[in-house]
Parts: C-alpha cells; structure tokens; sequence
C-alpha cells in the first residue's frame, strides 16, 4: 500500500510491463528471421489470388491488435495481469500469421516482388516492436505522442499492402521507376549546375569578406566544359534507357513464366546498378575534374549500360518492334563514349 493507504499499482504495472518484454522480444525473433529466411516452397500449388487475400488480412488483424494494444495503455487502470497476457498473446500470433503468409510467397514468383513484401512485412514488424518499445518507455498509465505516433505507424505499414505491386511484372515495372526517378534528379541537378557562366559551387563557398572567390579549382574551364558535355549525353541516354525499358516492361512484360518471370528480375537487377554509378559519374563531374576519375567512372557506367540494352533485347519485353529504339540508344552510348575516350586520352 502506499502513503494513502491505497492500494499500490506497482504490482499489475511490473506484470504488465513483463508481458510487453516478453512480447517484444519474441517480435524481435521474429523480425530477424524475416530478414534472413528463405521461403518455403509448400506442397501444395501456390495461389497469388489466396496469397494476397490472405495477407492482406493478416495485415487487417495486425492493424486492429495494434490499436487494442494501444488503447488497454493509453488510460488508468492498466490491464490485469490476465489481460495482458492475452493481449501481448493476440499481438504475437497477428505478426507470427504475417510472417508465415509471406514466407508462402515462392522464390519463382520473381526476387523483385518477393524483395518489396519482404520490405512490407519487416515495416509492419518493427512498427509493432516501435510500439511496444513506447508503451514500455512511457509513464504508466498515459497516452503520450510519442505513443499515437508509433500507433499511427503500424497503422500505416499495414495499410501498405493494398499498395504492394501483385506480380513480378508489376513489381519490376515500379522499382525501374523508382531507378528512373533517381536518374532525372542527377541529370537535372548537372544540367542546372553546368548553366553558362554558373559557378556550381556559389551557394556555399561566397567569401564574404573579400566579395570574390580566386580558387580556380571551383570552377569548370572550357576544356572541362566540352568533356562534361559529352558525359551529360551519357547520362542522358541512361536516363532514356530506363524510360523506354520501363515502357517495355509495362506493355510487353510477362509473369507468367519462370523464364519471364526470371528476365524480368534480371533488368531490374541491372537497372539498380545504373542509378548508383549515374550519381558517382555526376560526382566526378565537379570541380576541379580529375580526367582519369572521370574516365573511369564513364567506363563502369558504359558497361552497365551495354548490359542492359543487351539484356532488354534478348528478353520477351523486347519484341522485333523495339528494337529501333535499343539500336539507337546503343549508338548514342558509343557516340558519347568515343568522344570521351577521344577527349581524356592525351591527358591520361
């Protein structure tokens, strides 16, 4: 009891807090072995309508014991012991059916979609662990920000599934997307960089106390000029390359296959390479340039781009009608690639 003669909440508290540990921790088992695991390839014969049923009430459910999670902590008096027991329980078993309905998901459904429900659940997961990581962190018996925020989060992952691409194709066809979307921000932000006259580095490097600036190294000579030029088509023709690979995959892109569904992952394999090596050309393209770091970085970016024009042609998404296109951008890439070798060469 305590000063007042009431009697002391401590007790049920300490209970109640037990559970919650007890619960995360299981989460947190959980969510390492969807990180990790394999999926199981089931007997019987995989059904993507069911799958996606299944899961999106698994979701559902998820989304619901969060919030009865919640509310049983937001206000006096805590939970009884049994009480929570049952809720931490119902907590539990709700991530335990999300995890096992994505580890129906075969490996032959394509590595793209099995990556973005992968992403899905494990966000679903740690929502539900941010959770109960608040709960345990907040004063008894009180509803904290902290505490609807965190609920707002599950809610939020859980509502993802509806979002999810349903097939490969599908799957592919949003992560060259994503790709393509990185790409336009760097061949914008160079384009806008390399404006005549413009000294790229302005924003951040005025010297106030003398009013100018004598570092030559901050800005492009003409030489630099007529060599960046040619990288920007290179980083233009990418930049294409995506676009029309993206248009493909979405008029002629096929999951209804392992062999299409197994040329699809490929090009978006590659396609997430491209990005990467666009933002490292566009970083060797500032002053002062280092021809050598240019020519490089040109190399790697031609290689990846051969290999995914390659890579599109022998694929169904490339029927003999868009094969014009393919031949054009190959052209455009040793264009821009000869005159850059044409260019470095004597100062290699």
């Amino acid at each position: 009891r305590d000063a007042r003669g009431a009697p002391a909440a401590a007790p049920a508290a300490m209970e109640a807090r037990e559970a919650l540990r007890d619960v995360r921790g299981a989460l947190r088992a959980v969510l390492a072995r969807v990180r990790e695991g394999e999926p199981g390839e089931g007997r019987e014969p995989f059904e993507l309508p069911r799958f996606w049923d299944t899961l999106g009430q698994t979701f559902q459910v998820t989304s619901q014991e969060a919030t009865k999670l919640s509310l049983a902590f937001s206000r006096p008096p805590l939970p009884s012991a049994e009480d929570c027991q049952k809720l931490s329980e119902d907590v539990q078993n709700a991530i335990l059916a999300v995890a096992t309905v994505y580890y129906w998901l075969p490996k032959g459904q394509g590595t793209t979609l099995r990556r973005m429900v992968r992403d899905a659940t494990t966000e679903v997961v740690e929502g539900m662990i941010q959770l109960t990581d608040t709960i345990l962190n907040a004063p008894v018996e009180s509803l904290s920000q902290e505490q609807l925020i965190s609920t707002g989060g599950v809610w939020e992952a859980c509502e993802q599934v509806s979002n999810l691409p349903r097939d490969n194709q599908a799957a592919v066809a949003s992560a060259l997307a994503a790709c393509l979307g990185v790409v336009k921000d760097a061949v914008e932000e160079m384009e806008h960089a390399l404006v005549e006259g413009q000294d790229p580095y302005g924003d951040i490097m005025e010297d106030e106390e003398l009013g100018f600036r004598g570092n030559r190294d901050t800005y492009w000579s003409e030489d630099d000029r007529q060599l960046l030029s040619s990288c920007m088509g290179l980083m233009k023709a990418s930049k294409a390359c995506l676009k029309k690979v993206l248009g493909a995959v979405k008029a002629y892109g096929k999951a209804d296959s392992p062999e299409h569904i197994a040329q699809l992952d490929d090009l978006a394999d590659i396609a997430s390479e491209i990005s990467p090596s666009v933002d490292e050309l566009a970083l060797s393209m500032y002053p002062p340039v280092n021809p050598l770091a240019v020519r490089l970085n040109v190399n790697t970016r031609e290689a990846f781009l051969m290999n995914f024009l390659h890579f599109c042609r022998t694929s169904h998404v490339c029927p003999p009608s868009e094969e014009g296109w393919v031949q054009f951008l190959n052209d455009a890439v040793d264009h821009n690639m000869n005159k850059i070798k044409n260019f470095t060469q004597g100062q290699l």
